[in-house]
């Protein structure tokens, strides 16, 4: 956790584009040419308090296997697991365990809306909303990709995810708070409905 500042300075950085072969070599890449401590403040207060968290949580997975309904650090994640663990460990949020219904209970924005923290859906299995990831600003997205790979950064702009974009959702009301159901019977569960 003591990367995460570092980390995401790197990624709004935006060092270079990259194919989704070529993202493990980025990140090495990436670490070679170390941003200084003020770009890191700059970059963080660019975002957004919250936004800001929930992208750097994100970027704190950087690296982490991918694997199959995995929802954990330990043990990896697959996609939606990672969008979830990260919505409930920055903002104690639940949010749905599967990629389309992470789309089907929040709301739709257009492409040209996107802010860090949004979701960002595409079609990977000839289905709708069959992969997610988490926007992190200047058009690149954090994600788990697929089995034998880890959790990445990579660019909206790259051929096989524009063709596959499917469409983005935003978990927030507005752009100060996160909302958040208090109740104990809810356990923080989010369940926005669509507009």
């Amino acid at each position: 956790m003591r990367f995460l500042p570092l980390v995401f300075s790197l990624i709004v950085a935006s060092v270079a584009h990259a194919t989704p072969s070529e993202a493990p070599e980025e990140v090495g890449q990436m670490l070679i040419t170390l941003p200084t401590s003020q770009q890191v403040q700059a970059a963080s207060q660019a975002v957004g308090t919250k936004a800001g968290e929930l992208v750097s949580t994100a970027l704190g997975f950087l690296g982490v296997p991918y694997r199959r309904g995995g929802t954990s650090v330990d043990t990896g994640f697959d996609c939606s697991g990672l969008v979830k663990t990260v919505y409930q460990d920055t903002l104690g949020l639940v949010l749905p365990r599967v990629a389309s219904q992470q789309a089907a209970s929040t709301e739709k924005i257009d492409r040209k809306e996107l802010k860090p923290g949004d979701l960002v859906f595409f079609n990977t299995m000839r289905r709708a909303f069959s992969h997610v990831g988490i926007y992190i600003g200047d058009g690149k997205f954090v994600h788990a990709p697929r089995a034998g790979a880890e959790v990445r950064v990579e660019s909206l702009s790259v051929a096989y995810w524009r063709k596959r974009f499917n469409g983005a959702r935003r978990v927030l009301a507005g752009e100060e708070a996160y909302p958040v159901d208090d109740s104990p019977v809810a356990g923080n569960t989010y369940t926005p409905t669509l507009r």
